[in-house]
């Protein structure tokens, strides 16, 4: 059984500029077999470091959707700001 580990990314958006790296270099066609397949299980942990990323962004959202539900905080609308 392969173990599959998440690769470790400081941010959404830095996993989502190498994986598009790693896509634009696997698409030219250029890279041997054995690279094309390192890239591909790297791109495989990019796209799982992203998707937890998200999953804990949708969290976030979730718990402040249900914190301001619960105590909504209003302020006056200003357009000029």
């Amino acid at each position: 059984m392969s173990e599959k580990k998440t690769e470790k990314i400081a941010s959404f958006e830095e996993g989502l500029e190498k994986l598009e790296a790693i896509v634009e270099e696997m698409e030219e066609g250029k890279l041997p077999l054995e690279k094309l397949i390192t890239q591909y299980e790297a791109g495989n942990k990019l796209l799982a470091a992203c998707d937890a990323k998200l999953k804990e962004a949708e969290k976030k959202i979730e718990i402040l959707k249900s914190k301001d539900s619960a105590n909504p905080q209003f302020e006056n609308f200003d357009p000029d700001r």
